[in-house]
């Protein structure tokens, strides 16, 4: 019965669908391979972890390695894809020069993260393989995030993502901290996809769209006009519908909007984020960091700067809310903090608050700002926690004890005396994220500022001067341990492994000398700004 029905079909039409079928596939080979890579680790994995003769063999190292590989084969798939420009699969994903800069930098960041964290994960006895293959899932699901254009396929990539972040947080079992890190996580983050989820049926219940671009469109002219259209079809010209559909609309972007803020950590809706990021694995704390608001950041951008762009008003109001709570809150709350992991955790808070001013900024220039930030922000990151990650031993009563990382920052007390070129290396990037001139850090607030300026929002620019300037005092705090605080018992790092080295080298050379050749980073943003614009 199915063959006859297909016998049916003109000849012509049906290849012209199984031609465009087969360039969709072809649009996200990075992605496909990305997915048989993680199957092949797995069964990888699995199959020599129960093997009787393999029984006690640590597959960590191998499947990390193999991990890499399969990251840099995903990039260079992703770079050399003959379809850079394509709304694919019904128009639930669009690939674009706004899709394809940020995948690159989701790719990139993620194969920095697992190469800084080869070393602490081995010093650690951190030998679950799976822990590898989670990280690999969440790649892919950032990927198709980031090239999401309806709300469908974005909210399965979300959960896909916020899945495996539940258990990245809690991977190290033998830690009740790491436990507790995760069962927070998972609670709070099932309570923001619901107020996700509760959005997304809100507009679909009065529009009938859950497209991006269909949704432009609809908004395009006048949501009053649109709503005396549906009005009249469904309710036989009751006018007072018009009025609850505009409500209704705006209520449900701000349900949406309270998600992204979640998973981005803003404020009031960072609760979350110290105890995760203290709780859970250095490494992963590192990659929750880094790598999460790329594509957190995409999304948002693509549904309020772009599909629902008509209802920017309303939702700048609180944009601009969250972030001048973010950058005040994390500026005051970093100074009172002793662990290193949550001064970074309250500082990751600012710089979503700053990040924040370029989204409601609503221009071009904001998004360009918007990028640049977040790219100098991802390799300050990366040099901060190749640092971290190294390990530390303790010279007590000539004694050697080893601490397996940075717990606390009196932890790299001295370490300007036992390791010169590690402190100075730390001493430019606390200089940098603090945005002291001349280096990178200092240029990508500053572009933030202008654009925040050239928008009218000089309360906000100024708020964000304020807090950068106070936040020198917890930063260089840091500094001032390293240099000049005495301590009984000698620290100092252990040889920073080779890995390490060559990207603390890299991001070193970055933030220095950033500011003789900002060019590329420039025009490579004004693309994407542009690209997401139009």
């Amino acid at each position: 019965m199915f063959l006859n029905k297909i016998n049916n079909y003109n000849t012509s039409e049906f290849d012209f669908y199984t031609f465009l079928f087969e360039n969709d596939f072809k649009a996200i080979l990075p992605e496909l391979f990305l997915v048989i890579a993680v199957i092949l680790l797995l069964v990888y994995g699995v199959i020599y972890s129960t093997s009787s003769h393999n029984k006690y063999c640590l597959l960590l190292n191998n499947i990390s390695m193999l991990s890499l590989l399969g990251l840099i084969f995903t990039f260079s798939l992703s770079k050399e894809n003959f379809i850079t420009h394509a709304s694919i699969f019904y128009n639930t994903l669009v690939l674009d020069d706004f899709t394809y800069f940020l995948k690159q930098l989701v790719i990139c960041s993620v194969f920095f993260c697992i190469l800084i964290s080869l070393n602490y994960m081995k010093k650690q006895s951190f030998n679950n393989f799976e822990y590898i293959i989670l990280l690999l899932l969440s790649v892919l699901s950032m990927l198709f995030l980031i090239s999401s254009a309806d709300f469908i396929s974005m909210y399965l990539a979300i959960e896909l993502q916020s899945l495996c972040f539940y258990v990245l947080a809690a991977s190290k079992r033998s830690s009740e901290f790491s436990t507790e890190a995760g069962l927070k996580y998972f609670l709070l983050g099932a309570f923001s996809s619901g107020i996700l989820l509760f959005g997304i049926s809100i507009i679909y219940g009065f529009t009938g769209i859950t497209n991006f671009n269909e949704l432009a469109k609809l908004f395009a002219n006048s949501v009053n006009d649109v709503c005396e259209i549906h009005n009249y079809f469904f309710f036989k010209g009751d006018m007072n519908y018009a009025g609850s559909c505009l409500q209704a609309c705006e209520l449900g972007m701000i349900f949406i909007l309270v998600g992204f803020l979640f998973k981005l950590t803003a404020v009031p809706f960072h609760m979350w984020a110290p105890d995760v990021y203290e709780g859970a694995p250095t490494s992963v704390t590192a990659f929750f960091s880094i790598t999460p608001k790329i594509s957190f950041l995409a999304i948002l951008i693509k549904v309020f700067n772009n599909s629902l762009y008509d209802f920017m008003v309303p939702m700048q109001k609180i944009l601009i809310f969250s972030s001048i709570a973010s950058m005040i809150l994390a500026c005051f709350a970093a100074m009172s903090q002793n662990k290193i992991k949550r001064l970074l955790a309250f500082s990751s808070i600012g710089h979503v608050g700053y990040l924040l001013i370029g989204v409601c900024s609503g221009t071009t220039e904001g998004l360009q700002a918007v990028f640049i930030y977040l790219v100098i922000y991802i390799i300050m990151t990366i040099n901060i926690f190749a640092i971290i990650l190294s390990t530390l031993k303790r010279d007590e009563n000539a004694v050697i004890v080893n601490i397996p990382q940075v717990k606390y920052i009196s932890d790299l007390t001295m370490l300007a005396k036992t390791n010169p070129i590690l402190a100075l290396t730390f001493t430019l990037t606390m200089f940098s994220i603090a945005g002291i001139p001349p280096l990178a850090g200092f240029y990508s607030k500053a572009y933030l500022f202008f654009a925040a300026m050239s928008s009218t929002m000089y309360l906000v620019a100024i708020i964000g001067v304020l807090t950068s300037v106070i936040s020198c005092f917890y930063y260089i705090r840091l500094i001032k341990i390293m240099f000049f605080e005495k301590t009984r018992y000698m620290l100092s790092f252990n040889t920073v492994k080779k890995e390490n080295a060559i990207i603390l080298g890299i991001t070193f050379f970055f933030i220095v000398f950033f500011m003789l050749f900002p060019t590329p980073l420039y025009l490579v943003s004004h693309k994407f700004a542009v690209a997401i614009s139009c």
